[in-house]
């Protein structure tokens, strides 16, 4: 049975909400002028009160789901390469891993650490939310 106005899993975890009541945001909103800001957890869900750190070092885990993304990022860019060029260089190729690794670092940062939490955390659609 669907509950009506439950907010989705896929739209709430690519766009890091809380676990619990999926509204709150897990990351702090980005600020220009402090680029640190981009990795910057809220220790707690504004709307349901969720602390998003259960134990010290709980994202340790993370870390594992970084390494996967990165190496289907890796084939990827792999299979891309060898397609689109016949002449293959594997100076190029890893030129080209190590800019798409590092344009994309934020995003896989903070989708890793979503996703890892989501893991570990239920939806609670009787959490209290604003």
């Amino acid at each position: 049975m669907k509950l009506k106005n439950s907010p989705s899993l896929v739209p709430s975890l690519f766009s890091c909400r809380c676990p619990k009541c999926r509204k709150g945001s897990l990351f702090v909103p980005f600020n220009f002028k402090r680029l640190g800001s981009l990795f910057t957890m809220n220790p707690v869900c504004q709307a349901c009160g969720q602390t998003f750190e259960p134990e010290p070092g709980f994202y340790f885990g993370a870390m594992f789901i970084s390494y996967a993304m990165n190496t289907a990022l890796f084939i990827l860019v792999w299979v891309i390469y060898s397609y689109l060029t016949s002449n293959f260089s594997i100076v190029t190729l890893l030129i080209l891993m190590g800019i798409a690794s590092i344009l994309l670092l934020p995003i896989f940062f903070r989708l890793s650490r979503t996703i890892w939490i989501y893991i570990f955390i239920r939806f609670d659609s009787k959490a209290k939310a604003d």
